[in-house]
């Protein structure tokens, strides 16, 4: 695991040892657990689990945690609470704990109704669609616009599925792009995702035909087959709940923030130094 071996300092990261989880160490009495370690692993890489590391990886993180209780308990003894800096810092770490744990109660209390939620959904629907998709697969001929247009003059008489298979028999054989093993199948993708002279060719093509001249574009020529068409769509109201919610409760929280400091600093006693002296 990267970085593992030099993350001492991320040790001063961490949170109180011994919280519920499975037991990997005990030192001097002190317990370390796995919820001690997902709490290391988390501080440098959020995107990491304890759970799915190797092994040798999980003993190294094991190791680390060991010597940050051991470390906890030389600072201890060592008299360091007792230092000016110390204290200081105690006193700044307490008040930053203790407005966002405040944050966090309030934020929890903020609560949104399905009514509420429904509400919003009603008035923007606009915001929730699925955009168009299209499938589509296409052969790439990267320099040579002859030989591409000889491919459409092939493939032009055909219709349905033998204009398909010919296609793909085709895209195998002679697509000069990295999805010609897959017989020009590009999958789903929705408008804006590709280059704009693809984009405009395919998203105007009906499903089921090909484009009748070659599509340049900084790859090449292309010849374009659209397989599938899916149309915008509205999102179900119970698969945009969440999102709604979420931004709702957001709103809410700000605002309620905004009359809270307005308020305190109504009732408080402010003195604004000047900034120059």
């Amino acid at each position: 695991m990267k970085r593992a071996k030099n993350i001492l300092l991320v040790l001063a990261l961490g949170t109180t040892m011994g919280y519920a989880g499975n037991v990997l160490a005990t030192v001097n009495g002190k317990k370390v657990t796995t919820e001690d370690a997902e709490r290391f692993i988390k501080a440098s890489n959020p995107q990491q689990s304890f759970t799915t590391l190797k092994e040798s990886d999980k003993k190294i993180v094991t190791d680390r945690l060991v010597e940050r209780v051991l470390f906890i308990e030389a600072a201890a003894k060592s008299g360091v609470e007792k230092e000016p800096e110390f204290q200081k810092a105690l006193a700044i770490a307490k008040d930053e704990l203790m407005i966002n744990q405040w944050m966090k109660n309030q934020y929890d209390a903020t609560v949104v109704s399905d009514g509420e939620a429904k509400e919003f959904y009603e008035k923007n629907k606009e915001q929730f669609k699925k955009p168009a998709q299209v499938k589509a697969r296409h052969i790439l001929i990267k320099e040579d616009e002859a030989a591409a247009k000889k491919i459409i003059e092939v493939l032009k008489p055909l219709h349905g599925e033998k204009l398909k298979e010919k296609f793909i028999e085709l895209a195998k054989s002679k697509s000069e792009g990295p999805t010609a093993s897959k017989g020009g199948d590009l999958g789903y993708f929705g408008e804006g995702q590709m280059v704009a002279p693809f984009n405009k060719a395919v998203f105007a093509l009906e499903t089921g035909k090909i484009t009748e001249a070659p599509v340049k574009t900084q790859f090449g020529y292309h010849i374009i087959y659209l397989e599938d068409k899916k149309e915008a769509s509205a999102v179900p109201y119970e698969q945009a709940k969440v999102q709604i919610v979420q931004s709702l409760k957001q709103a809410q929280f700000r605002k309620m923030l905004e009359k809270s400091a307005k308020e305190l600093k109504n009732k408080a006693e402010i003195v604004i130094e000047s900034a120059q002296k």
